[in-house]
């Protein structure tokens, strides 16, 4: 695993917004009082999507906020990828780089980002885009796959890619899942076992007839 640090330039300060409190506050209600630090890491993911990535700042207020000491929030943060450790873009691009993916296309994937956007980890000129590379992100059937913003999208190429791109650019949303219409893992054009809806339909189910139990005596 890379190794994992703060943003050289950190902001003076942090502060909760209010509706990032009040939903850290029902995250923390879901444990006993002295497990308030098992809700370290929904509490960051909040802290996340008011800030769009975990400044250092932002780590000791959380680390104060569930009374814990810095060092064990900053651990978190560093552990997980999720996480975002330097400002990134309006819309941030986790492209795996995992075999699967490669085999699939993930390095053509990787040239459209650089071009489009820049080195990794970089912020696109107008702020709109940044990207990463990123270890297995579990989808590898439907590989090769980049995960945009809350999002996975599948069965990509390079021109699909871009086109998500040019569509985020303009405002629009983008529909996450297949690029290719691939019902879920299905193969690829379709399922092609177990395709009769009778066969989930109930209208093959047959009732039960049990036997006559003899009484009791």
């Amino acid at each position: 695993m890379s190794a994992r640090r703060l943003a050289a330039e950190q902001p003076d300060s942090f502060a909760f917004s209010d509706s990032t409190m009040e939903t850290a506050r029902w995250w923390m209600a879901k444990y006993p009082p002295e497990r308030k630090a098992s809700a370290v890491i929904p509490v960051m993911w909040l802290v996340q999507k008011q800030e769009g990535w975990i400044s250092e700042p932002a780590i000791r207020a959380i680390a104060q906020l569930l009374e814990m000491p810095p060092i064990r929030v900053l651990e978190v943060a560093t552990f997980y990828t999720m996480f975002h450790l330097a400002p990134v873009g309006k819309h941030h691009f986790q492209l795996c780089g995992t075999t699967p993916c490669v085999l699939r296309g993930a390095e053509e994937l990787k040239d459209v980002c650089k071009r489009r956007i820049g080195a990794k980890h970089a912020v696109s000129a107008d702020g709109q885009f940044s990207w990463e590379e990123v270890e297995c992100v579990g989808a590898c059937v439907n590989a090769p796959v980049v995960a945009i913003d809350d999002y996975y999208h599948e069965d990509l190429t390079p021109q699909a890619l871009e086109a998500l791109m040019d569509a985020l650019a303009r405002g629009e949303k983008i529909t996450p899942g297949s690029g290719i219409g691939r019902q879920t893992s299905a193969p690829d054009g379709g399922p092609r076992v177990l395709t009769d809806a009778a066969l989930f339909d109930g209208s093959l189910a047959q009732p039960v007839t049990l036997p006559d139990l003899p009484e009791k005596t």
